[in-house]
């Protein structure tokens, strides 16, 4: 791949204050496209055990499901005497951990990171089935966020250099391509109460320009966290959307309400914070979003 312009140079959407790289990567991957085959081959040698965990939360974890999505229902269907089968009904791929595709948010009036206006042409350009026919692994990067902020209920922003500090505390490199996944406790601390008035705040990572100048200028491909929606809740207005800045603009998808207990236990225990992630999501066509169908390899 062509050399990448820093995020400095990429030019911004109208009047908008969003830099986008909609001319530096192609529209149906994003950044996606920044895990290379070496990439791929040189992750796979971070198996070394060969346990898997995966980062699933169950379809119906949530209940009810966050920002008052529909739950899904669950029909299992006997259609003869040695035969089952299942049947959902009103599934939100959204419900549970999940994974925001591009074609999940719009920049206002300059459309999706295809630079289309409409959904539908939204959805044939960069619909998930093109992530899905392609698949997604690499070498996933942990940042325990707890160290900063233990509370993760708290509406606070986590910025660059706190990202940088707890990288360097847990001795590890974020490099071009890499996953980066963000661990602030919130799933798991909801879960055990699931109280809607929780919703009424929780950390995350800064919405701002210089956090995506840093997503971008490192080279991340694909950013997950345990949260509801990456950024913190409610967002803070003076530095604006990371979905904005990320989804439509530069082509970054986000991970939602990954399942870290296990994870998180593990990489303690070890002193080990890298890993080989795969994800294969749904493939349906047009669709702006999937479960997550995550797994780190140890």
């Amino acid at each position: 791949m062509a050399e990448r312009k820093r995020f400095s140079e990429l030019p911004f959407l109208g009047e908008l204050d969003v830099r986008h790289a909609r001319e530096e990567l192609p529209a149906a991957l994003g950044t996606l496209s920044l895990i290379t085959a070496a990439h791929v081959r040189r992750a796979s040698n971070l198996v070394r055990e060969g346990v898997t965990i995966p980062l699933n939360l169950p379809l119906d974890a949530f209940d009810p499901p966050l920002f008052n999505r529909v739950p899904v229902a669950h029909e299992p269907l006997q259609p003869n005497r040695n035969e089952a089968e299942d049947l959902l009904h009103s599934f939100n791929p959204q419900s549970s951990s999940q994974l925001d595709g591009l074609g999940h948010v719009r920049a206002r009036e300059f459309g999706y990171f295809d630079g289309s206006r409409d959904l539908e042409t939204a959805r044939e350009n960069i619909g998930i089935h093109h992530v899905a026919e392609r698949g997604i692994a690499g070498r996933a990067v942990l940042l325990d966020m707890t160290v900063i902020e233990p509370d993760p209920f708290q509406p606070r922003s986590l910025s660059v250099q706190e990202l940088r500090e707890v990288a360097i505390q847990q001795g590890v490199t974020i490099e071009e391509g890499d996953i980066l996944l963000v661990h602030t406790g919130w799933a798991e601390a909801y879960l055990k109460r699931q109280d809607p008035e929780l919703m009424a705040g929780w950390c995350g990572l800064e919405g701002s320009a210089s956090m995506v100048e840093f997503l971008w200028d490192t080279g991340i491909s694909l950013l997950g966290s345990d949260n509801p929606s990456i950024e913190p809740g409610p967002g803070d207005p003076k530095h604006g959307s990371l979905h904005r800045r990320c989804l439509p603009a530069i082509g970054l998808s986000f991970l939602e309400l990954l399942d870290f207990r296990r994870l998180v236990a593990e990489a303690r225990a070890r002193n080990r914070w890298e890993f080989f992630f795969v994800s294969v999501p749904l493939n349906l066509r047009g669709g702006v979003s999937s479960t997550a169908n995550a797994m780190v390899i140890l």
